[in-house]
């Protein structure tokens, strides 16, 4: 079965380095994302990039970088996401979040021959 909705997108760019009361910040946000009940998140590890300062990050072999790109995406409808984006402000020093309206198509499985 096929369901289509309005949501939005919120991708929070920060640094594989940055913390939150001695944890990364990443597993912080996705475990207060799932706390507060919200649809999905996912955290995405950069293999390279740059932010505000210009300074390069890369997994090089030569070397090596203990800041790579971090990038966490979390959708949901607008009025979950409102409602996380005061205690976003909170735990983020220094980063970038971005903001963006999206269609959700979730395909969800058949259901079992007998289930209705």
């Amino acid at each position: 079965m096929k369901k289509e909705s309005d949501a939005i997108l919120l991708r929070i760019f920060i640094g594989e380095s940055d913390k939150y009361e001695g944890i990364p910040l990443s597993r912080y946000l996705v475990e207060l994302f799932k706390k507060e009940g919200l649809a999905g998140a996912t955290v995405l590890r950069g293999i390279s990039g740059f932010g505000k300062s210009s300074k390069l990050h890369t997994t090089s072999i030569l070397r090596l970088s203990d800041d790579l790109p971090i990038v966490i995406e979390v959708v949901d409808r607008k009025e979950n996401i409102e409602r996380i984006k005061p205690k976003l402000d909170d735990v983020i020093e220094e980063g970038l979040i971005t903001e963006e309206e999206v269609k959700i198509i979730l395909y969800e499985g058949r259901p079992a021959a007998g289930d209705k």
